[in-house]
């Protein structure tokens, strides 16, 4: 509610209307909340390996801020985004850094892009970014799995038979 004075000294109050369509393209949180995709945590071997990768922190804390419906770090933050997603490439864990897990990380990278992209556009469309975030989302959580897959298969110790 907007309160207007004039000279005359009476209080006049008027209540401005509210831009619907703006608030409609507006992502919240609950909005995130509602996309259905499988959400891969790390498992306490993969969580200790990444403890010191500060890239995989940075990039999981922009993520974590996605989920919240917090899109800043990947508006007009095109510099930042490529030095982050270079370094990660760069410093990724000896015990993590395979075929299988670079190529989660390319898709991720990808996915990156194109959010970034499609919030550059002024009118772009909520499904349409809700779409490009839940793509982002699932790459993020591939790339937890693989890793987590990728640490338990080197965990397993088979016992060949004694001839």
């Amino acid at each position: 509610m907007v309160s207007f004075f004039s000279c005359n000294k009476q209080q006049e109050q008027t209540a401005l209307p509210v831009n619907n369509k703006a608030e409609s393209l507006l992502i919240k949180e609950k909005d995130i909340a509602k996309l259905i995709y499988t959400d891969y945590i790390l498992d306490d071997r993969t969580e200790a390996i990444v403890t010191n990768w500060f890239e995989y922190a940075q990039l999981q804390n922009a993520i974590n801020k996605v989920k919240k419906g917090d899109f800043t770090f990947f508006k007009n933050n095109n510099k930042a985004i490529s030095e982050l997603l270079r370094n990660f490439k760069q410093t990724i864990p000896v015990e993590v850094n395979t075929p299988s897990i670079l190529v989660r990380i390319t898709s991720l990278e990808t996915k990156i892009y194109k959010l970034e992209s499609i919030l550059k556009l002024s009118p772009s469309k909520k499904p349409e970014i809700l779409e490009l975030t839940k793509e982002l989302l699932i790459a993020f959580s591939n790339l937890n799995l693989q890793m987590n897959k990728k640490l338990e298969a080197d965990n397993i110790v088979i016992e060949k038979p004694i001839n």
